[in-house]
């Protein structure tokens, strides 16, 4: 969901004493009644402009969306509730995609209600005593679901039945459920009664009872709020986008799923289907449609070498060394989408506790002589900043331990393509990087932590003016003109080159046979691991007897204990002969092989087969293979990324890409033609300006198979229909 929270108009009564001029006001938003956001706090105006912008998947049912205006009070504990926006979940499509002006109407506690109770009615014959036919009314509570959180937390829920008939009423309660919005009744209670013979004539007659199930009543209002004139309390201008996938079961995404997943070995990159997904999609959502695509191969694996490759192409149009990546391109976002999602916690480590410093402290450090308040002195609040920021830069500076492993790639791998683009500038190769670090990760961090999850809510005016000035020292540094003065800065962005020890344990290791004299047997070894290099020693802190660099190695696999009649074995395959070791246990065996896989994971040229046994004798002892170069028999272990635990559902999001291909349908058409005009095979460009077709064979080949998948894909949600879960029916 897309939320654009745009501005307010004539906030409070119309007149008399609660007139809101005085007063700062903030506009939260609500999924039925939790709050999953909330604006900055804007000073003093009956017509404040919020202009912020809220995208997120929304985890689970609901019923209504609403936007709360509050008026923040000094005076009062408790901030005060100007009006509401309520819409309905069914009528979202009403108003999706455009601007829309809302009267507020009035918060009203008899109207905040939501949730679904389930119960069954039956209707019973029963002979009395004196042999006269009476009706008995059985209602059997079953459950409810969804009930509203009160501040936050689960309420105490019980229901009540009241039947209410022209000479009497009758009520009866359930038990109270403690702690819970979803609870379980199971309560029958019976009423009798007497039915006029039209409604009989219309309950199924089952044996001796009519009877009939509802089986989900949306909760309704009391009824007794009382309701004021809608145009008393102002207006608020909204913007909603909303999109419901219906996703289909795993079987049916395979097609579509294994065509984005091969583009990173489609040459050139720009032919592939998750490019050609960004092309036809520029215009109208921007890059929006590129996290789908970054969530599916990060959980494949396969991210790194497509980024790579779609900053390759980007370099190669880049002119000019100060501008690398600092535009907004397919590039740069996929990189940006990667950021977020992998570095959260990397944010969280380094960014949290100075921030939480900050906020506590709130010390004063306006420096703009303009904005001082009267009794600053602004060399104090210099000093003030100065802190602040060295606190800052010391947390970034300390933390390469915490950067997750696939961020540090993608920088040597920006460094790389940056040098490779701009061999005489020295300094691209950091800027590259900082464009990323810095003004797109933790300048952002600092200014919007809130946005990050390192704060609930928005800071207050003087506190994000502190975030401001933080955030745009952070950027200035950014640029390579104050890189180059700070040593400080420089530590950071080779984060990925620096060498540091990640695994060091005391092993048994076989001989390897690199001398044609000698036997091949097991002796202990200290074995040393960094994110460089392989080695080991015959003692701890004695000289290496032997490095394998890790760009060399191809694969770590578990070693059959059959092997060498040794348990805890495990091999490092590399350029040269298979490096057999055997740990201490079967722990650390795990984590040799964890670690190792780890820092090889993006070597070119990783195996995709393996021997899980050794070749003595003259063959393999696993598949009895006489030659020693023979392919492997088995393959090789999938490598999981460390330090990212992610849950990501690959056919929700196979199901947003195939979302974004069918609203832009008409693009890809387009696109097609263009592939297929005489005039691109010729070289000239002008009818494909708005794509980007550096092969128009292969770019019309990857079209032709998209069109396919996804007409499949679209026939497969024609045969099964939109779900739907109605109130009031089975």
């Amino acid at each position: 969901m897309l939320l654009s929270a745009g501005e307010a108009k004539n906030l409070g009564p119309s007149s008399g004493p609660n007139r809101l001029r005085d007063l700062c006001t903030f506009c939260t938003i609500s999924l039925d009644q939790e709050e999953v956001y909330r604006t900055k706090v804007y000073e003093k105006s009956v017509s404040p402009f919020y202009g912020e912008d809220f995208y997120f998947e929304i985890p689970r049912p609901f019923q209504c969306l609403s936007f709360y205006v509050y008026a923040k009070s000094m005076f009062q504990i408790r901030d005060l509730p100007v009006g509401k926006v309520a819409i309905r979940k069914e009528d979202l499509c009403k108003y999706c995609g455009k601007e829309n002006w809302f009267q507020l109407q009035p918060v009203d506690p008899h109207s905040e209600v939501q949730g679904k109770v389930h119960l069954e009615m039956k209707l019973n014959e029963l002979i009395t005593e004196n042999g006269s036919i009476c009706q008995q009314l059985v209602v059997q509570i079953i459950a409810c679901q969804g009930l509203p959180l009160i501040s936050g937390q689960n309420c105490d829920p019980y229901a009540t039945v009241t039947l209410v008939g022209p000479a009497r009423s009758d009520q009866k309660k359930t038990k109270v459920k403690k702690k819970t919005s979803d609870p379980q009744f199971d309560e029958t209670f019976h009423f009798e009664v007497q039915l006029h013979p039209f409604i009989e004539y219309y309950l199924l007659k089952r044996g001796n009872c009519f009877w009939f199930v509802i089986c989900r009543y949306l909760l309704q209002p009391k009824g007794n709020g009382t309701k004021s004139k809608p145009d008393d309390l102002g207006s608020l201008r909204l913007k909603v986008t909303y999109t419901e996938d219906n996703v289909l079961p795993s079987a049916f995404y395979t097609a579509l799923r294994n065509l984005m997943l091969k583009s990173l070995d489609v040459k050139p990159i720009s032919a592939s289907a998750a490019h050609v997904l960004g092309d036809i999609c520029r215009e109208s959502v921007g890059y929006e449609a590129l996290l789908p695509v970054v969530r599916l191969l990060l959980h494949h694996n396969r991210l790194l070498p497509f980024l790579t490759s779609v900053a390759a192409l980007e370099l190669e149009n880049t002119q000019e060394a100060n501008t690398i990546f600092r535009g907004n391109s397919l590039a740069t976002r996929c990189i940006d989408d990667m950021i977020k999602i992998v570095g959260k916690s990397y944010l969280t480590v380094t960014l949290k506790p100075v921030l939480n410093e900050i906020f506590e402290s709130n010390k004063t450090c306006e420096i703009d002589p303009v904005k001082l308040k009267e009794g600053d002195n602004v060399e104090v609040n210099k000093e003030n900043l100065q802190g602040y920021v060295q606190k800052v830069f010391t947390s970034v500076t300390q933390s390469s331990s915490s950067c997750p492993p696939l961020m540090c790639d993608v920088f040597r791998s920006l460094r790389q393509l940056a040098s490779k683009r701009f061999p005489a500038d020295p300094h691209v190769q950091y800027s590259a990087v900082s464009s990323f670090i810095f003004l797109r990760f933790f300048a952002v961090a600092v200014l919007s932590p809130h946005t990050f999850q390192l704060r609930s809510h928005h800071p207050d005016p003087e506190i994000s003016r502190t975030l401001t000035l933080i955030s745009k020292t952070i950027q200035s540094l950014g640029s390579w003109g104050s890189l180059s003065k700070n040593k400080l800065v420089r530590q950071l962005l080779v984060i990925s080159r620096c060498v540091h020890m990640i695994f060091n344990r005391e092993v048994h290791k076989r001989a390897q046979g690199r001398k044609r004299i000698g036997k091949k047997n097991f002796k202990k070894r200290w074995l040393r691991v960094t994110n460089q290099e392989l080695s080991y020693h015959k003692q701890k802190g004695k000289e290496a007897l032997c490095v394998i660099p890790v760009k060399n190695i191809l694969g770590v696999e578990k070693l059959e204990e059959s092997a060498f009649n040794r348990k805890n074995m495990f091999q490092v395959i590399h350029s040269e002969k298979p490096l057999y070791v055997q740990a201490g246990n079967c722990v650390e065996t795990n984590s040799w092989i964890e670690v190792l896989s780890q820092v090889s994971r993006c070597n070119p040229g990783r195996l995709s087969t393996f021997h899980p046994s050794a070749y003595v004798g003259g063959s393999w002892l696993c598949c009895k293979e006489l030659n020693e170069n023979t392919p492997g028999c088995k393959p090789c272990t999938a490598t999981v990324l460390a330090n990212i635990q992610l849950d990501i559902d690959c056919d929700r999001e196979t199901e947003r890409i195939f979302s974004f291909f069918s609203s832009n349908r008409s693009r890809l058409q387009k696109m097609e033609d263009a592939c297929a005009g005489m005039s691109v095979y010729l070289g000239q460009q002008e009818e494909c300006s708005a794509f980007t077709i550096q092969d128009p064979k292969e770019t019309f080949r990857t079209i032709k198979e998209l069109g396919e998948v996804l007409d499949d894909l679209q026939a497969q949600h024609d045969s099964k229909g939109a779900l739907t879960d109605e109130p009031g029916t089975m």
